[in-house]
């Protein structure tokens, strides 16, 4: 037991420092942003930069140096499969689209997991200066203060993040606000799923959900609501289920029936 508590500091200390090395890289891309190369994936609105190609080839080296054994997923050069039975799941710029556009709502999403559960979850915010760190049974910071949610929160006194793309019909979005308003709640989307679970595990919003993401964009979350205190739908994320999208559902446990119930709607 010890040795793979041990396997989990080393990793966990490595994706802290890889994080806020990634996070200054993108910051400086950020800050020169004019000058990138902009492209469109599938639609107009889902894009890429070479940013987010080039933190994400940092990060894949950074790993393969320390654990060259461990598997890794990335959102824009795909999956590397291990032997050690742990993988880096990571978005090096989640939040392509407020990033490219000048706003501050985008972070670096790193997790770790073991055999498809995240045992790592480090999400860095480089425009305000913000870490958010955990890992399985240590709990969850945010620059080095304990994040425990408040379980007088609920979707009626608190903030719901909502998340949608083009794999979501308009009128499914439509019916979740609605459904969300009904119950007395409301949202808010940033444009980075990943920031606003990271915002549920700090408690300032008090839940999340998105009918369907990707592993890169919700296990460094998943990890940080679940030490933070509160719970997540399950996320299929071994063999081809962890290459594919899924539901992603996170919250305070005084919040999730109530959000679990507009999912299943």
């Amino acid at each position: 037991m010890r040795s793979q508590e041990t396997e989990i500091d080393a990793r966990f200390a490595l994706a802290k420092a890889i994080a806020r090395e990634a996070g200054a890289m993108a910051l400086e891309y950020f800050n020169r942003r004019d000058t990138l190369v902009i492209e469109t994936k599938r639609d107009l609105q889902d894009v890429v930069s070479i940013a987010d190609r080039n933190v994400e080839s940092f990060i894949r080296q950074r790993v393969a140096e320390a654990f060259e054994a461990d598997g890794f997923l990335g959102e824009e050069y795909g999956y590397q499969e291990g032997q050690s039975g742990l993988t880096w799941v990571v978005d090096p710029i989640d939040g392509t689209a407020a990033f490219v556009n000048g706003m501050p709502t985008w972070c670096v999403s790193i997790a770790v997991l073991h055999r498809g559960t995240p045992v790592i979850g480090v999400i860095h915010v480089p425009c305000d200066d913000e870490l958010y760190a955990a890992a399985a049974g240590v709990g969850a910071t945010l620059n080095g203060k304990t994040l425990s949610l408040d379980p007088s929160r609920t979707l009626q006194n608190g903030m719901t993040g909502i998340g949608c793309n083009t794999y979501v019909t308009p009128e499914r979005v439509g019916a979740i606000i609605c459904a969300l308003l009904g119950k007395g709640g409301n949202f808010i989307r940033n444009g980075s799923g990943a920031l606003m679970l990271a915002y549920v595990a700090a408690g300032r919003l008090v839940g999340y959900y998105e009918p369907y993401m990707r592993a890169w964009d919700c296990m460094a979350g998943y990890c940080l609501v679940k030490e933070a205190g509160g719970d997540h739908l399950p996320f299929p994320a071994e063999g081809e289920a962890l290459l594919q999208g899924h539901p992603v559902l996170a919250s305070n446990k005084t919040a999730y029936v109530d959000l679990f119930a507009i999912h299943a709607d």
